[in-house]
C-alpha cells in the first residue's frame, strides 16, 4: 500500500539527532511480517502514554485504544537495535557501504537528478556527493526504505527497550502527530526497525521539522518524491550548521605520545583545536591536500585491519554526525561521497 502525499512540514527547529535505520530489520532479521504469537503493547505501559496524548495533544482516547489494539511488539526490532552496524570496527563497517555497486548507483543517481542536487546545493550549500552518499548509505538511493510498520517498531522500542524508552516514546508521540496532521493511516506507514521513514530515513520528529517541499507541489513526500528527499537532507544538514565550501576530513599521521588528549571519543566529534595545536602534539596531514590552518579540528582514530587510521576532522564532519551520531557513519558518508564524485568525474557508470 502506498502512502498518501504529505502536506508541507512546519518551521524548522532543533531536535535530538536520530538513530539511523542503516541496517533494515526486514533484510537482516526477517521481521517484515507480523511474527506469530506477537504480543500486544502491555496495558500498564500503554495507559500513561495514552493519557498523555489525550491531555497534551487532544487525541481521542477511544481512537487510540482501538489503534493500539492492532499494534504488535516485535522481538526482531529489539534484536536489530542491539546489534547496530556502528558497533563494528571500521575495517568491517566500511565495506558495507564502500562497494562498487553503491558507488555506481550513486553516480547514476547523481546523473539522473543532477538539476535537483545542484539546486539543493545553491539553496543550502551542501554538495551533491554528500546528499547522494547519505541517501546511498541510508536506503541505497530509495531502493530499501524498510517494510516494518512504524507504529510497531516505535511501540516496541518505547515500551520494551529501557535504555532509550523516553526517546522512543517521544518519537511515537511525534509519529501520531505526523499521521494525524497529514491524514495518514498510522498502521500503513512502513519504515526501518528504528521507525525511520522514506529515502532519507527521517524519524517522525525530523520529518515534521526538517522535511521540505522541494518539488514545489505543496506537499512533502520523502517516499515518492526524490526532490523532496534531496532537499530535506540538504536542509537538515544546513539547519545543523553546514558550512558551504568548508573541509570535512583529511587523512593524518601521528608521532610521539602526546596526541592522546586530542582524540574524539564516543559521540564527541566536535572540533575544538586549530591545526597548529594539533601539530604541536604530533599530528600532521598525511596527504598533499592543503590543510586549513585556522579552522577548529579534531583527531579521529579508526580501527583499520592493519592498525589504527588517523583523520583530522572539521566542523562539517561534525555536522554529518548530527544526522547519525556515529563517527563511523560520518566517515562512510564522506568516503562514499568522495568515491561517487571521483567516479563521476572519470565518466564511470
Amino acid at each position: 500500500m502506498t502512502l498518501p502525499r504529505l502536506r508541507a512540514a512546519g518551521r524548522p527547529g532543533r531536535i535530538a539527532a536520530w538513530l539511523t535505520g542503516i541496517v533494515l530489520c526486514a533484510a537482516a532479521y526477517g521481521c517484515a511480517s507480523t511474527p506469530a504469537g506477537a504480543e500486544a503493547v502491555p496495558e500498564r505501559e500503554l495507559r500513561p502514554f495514552i493519557d498523555q496524548m489525550v491531555q497534551r495533544h487532544d487525541f481521542s482516547r477511544s481512537a487510540l485504544e482501538r489503534l493500539f489494539a492492532k499494534v504488535r511488539m516485535r522481538p526482531g526490532v529489539l534484536a536489530a537495535i542491539r546489534r547496530p552496524a556502528e558497533s563494528k570496527p571500521w575495517y568491517q563497517y566500511r565495506p558495507i557501504f564502500l562497494t562498487d555497486a553503491r558507488i555506481r548507483g550513486g553516480v547514476r543517481f547523481w546523473e539522473r537528478h543532477a538539476a535537483i542536487l545542484e539546486r539543493a546545493q545553491r539553496r543550502y550549500g551542501v554538495p551533491p556527493q554528500i546528499v547522494t552518499a547519505i541517501l546511498g548509505v541510508e536506503t541505497r538511493y530509495g531502493r530499501r526504505m524498510g517494510n516494518i510498520p512504524v507504529i510497531d517498531s516505535l511501540s516496541t522500542l518505547a515500551f520494551d527497550y529501557p535504555p532509550r524508552e523516553r526517546f522512543f516514546r517521544r518519537e511515537l508521540a511525534q509519529f501520531l502527530l505526523l499521521t494525524r496532521t497529514n491524514g495518514l493511516d498510522p498502521l500503513a506507514v512502513k519504515g526501518s526497525y528504528a521507525g525511520a521513514m522514506g529515502m532519507p530515513q527521517f524519524i517522525a520528529s525530523s520529518y515534521r521539522r526538517y522535511a521540505v517541499d522541494f518539488d514545489g507541489d505543496g506537499h512533502v513526500d520523502l517516499i515518492h518524491s526524490t526532490a523532496d528527499a534531496v532537499g530535506s537532507v540538504a536542509h537538515y544538514l544546513s539547519a545543523h550548521g553546514w558550512k558551504a565550501g568548508a573541509p570535512i576530513a583529511l587523512a593524518a599521521r601521528v608521532s610521539g605520545d602526546r596526541f592522546g588528549p586530542l582524540l574524539a571519543t564516543g559521540k564527541d566529534a566536535a572540533p575544538r583545536r586549530s591545526l597548529a595545536q594539533l601539530r604541536a602534539l604530533g599530528v600532521e596531514p598525511a596527504g598533499a591536500a592543503a590543510a586549513p590552518q585556522d579552522l577548529p579540528a579534531r583527531l579521529l582514530r579508526l580501527q583499520g585491519r592493519d592498525g589504527p587510521e588517523y583523520w583530522i576532522t572539521y566542523h562539517n564532519f561534525y555536522v554529518i554526525t548530527r544526522y547519525n551520531h556515529s563517527a563511523l557513519y560520518a566517515m562512510a558518508v564522506y568516503q562514499l561521497g568522495r568515491a561517487i564524485r571521483d567516479a563521476r568525474d572519470r565518466g564511470e557508470d
